[in-house]
């Protein structure tokens, strides 16, 4: 039995390596760093690594995590700039006794000396991105909402569970800002005994409740992960309501040990991926009915266009 599960659909090609790893017998911690690296290294995939839009500087700063289900030992690195692939510095840092989250100028160090690539992560057309969005506020910089981050979870042959997250966080953010995909219980959670979940969203908002702790939390108390997601993203959307009058995206998934999977939403056009041994990768569509997520295969036709929007020429306006 195996099985791994990953947010938005620009998670299938890295899933699709994964699940080949997978069947073979191969680690999660492997697998799952695969997976997250192939996005990372996609440059139209404009929240995740190369080409990830910038911060109100116009510098990409990245943040990302890597749990061991098995020892719950964490890496995680916060807004580090030039470096290519975030995930592989906090999967290394897991295997640290202390100073296990790094950020900004010691996270760099850190990879300098450890032999990671440099890179610079700033694309030409991250770059007309940043300027067309600048252009549209008339120069008021204001950060964009997205709700991109790439996290996954996955269950091995040997039982193992481990959980990856990476993203280049919200456009024009202030510099330095970090989100809730690093941070340990909001953005990501795993326990090989139990299972494991992951966020995508307002990092602002998801941190205000662990959320994915908290579905892993439920799952031990014998919740298929799709109730756990569902009862999580329902209490602290209407906590965030109640409390601010509004609460940000957020979209979780979950897997557990059994290599069953869940997902929940509070927007509309969330995708995910799911493969395990009886399912090939494929793509969901999250819709909501009578108070819940369903569930459709996305068709041919919107996995076409899903392509064709992300790589389209961009002219500056």
């Amino acid at each position: 039995m195996w099985g791994i599960i990953a947010t938005w659909r620009m998670a299938l090609e890295g899933v699709t390596s994964a699940s080949k790893i997978l069947k073979e017998k191969g680690d999660a911690g492997d697998a799952v760093v695969r997976a997250v690296k192939e996005v990372e290294d996609f440059p139209f995939y404009k929240s995740v690594g190369y080409g990830g839009l910038p911060n109100e500087e116009m510098e990409v700063e990245l943040d990302a995590a890597y749990m061991n289900g098995n020892t719950l030992s964490i890496g995680a690195v916060g807004a580090i700039k030039d470096f290519a692939n975030p995930v592989l510095i906090a999967r290394k840092l897991s295997h640290e006794p202390v100073n296990n989250f790094l950020v900004g100028e010691g996270a760099e160090k850190y990879a300098h000396k450890n032999g990671f690539e440099r890179k610079n992560m700033l694309t030409e057309r991250a770059k007309i991105h940043y300027h067309n969005r600048s252009k549209e506020m008339e120069m008021e910089i204001k950060p964009y909402s997205g709700h991109d981050t790439v996290g996954m979870i996955c269950l091995d042959q040997q039982e193992k569970m481990t959980a990856a997250t990476s993203t280049s966080g919200l456009f024009m953010k202030r510099a330095g800002r970090v989100g809730d995909s690093p941070v340990s219980g909001s953005g990501f959670y795993v326990d090989s005994e139990i299972g494991g979940a992951s966020a995508t969203g307002l990092g602002e908002d998801v941190m205000k409740g662990c959320v994915s702790y908290e579905i892993v939390r439920m799952m031990k108390e014998g919740m298929h992960p799709q109730e756990a997601c569902e009862k999580a993203v329902s209490h602290i959307n209407a906590l965030l309501i109640k409390k601010r009058g509004k609460a940000g995206d957020m979209s979780l998934i979950a897997l557990n040990n059994k290599g069953e999977w869940g997902c929940a939403t509070n927007i509309e056009g969330f995708s995910f991926v799911v493969a395990t041994d009886s399912l090939k990768p494929t793509v969901y569509l999250v819709e909501h009915e009578n108070g819940h997520c369903v569930f459709k295969v996305a068709s041919q036709q919107w996995m076409d266009e899903y392509m064709r929007s992300r790589t389209a020429p961009l002219e500056k306006k």
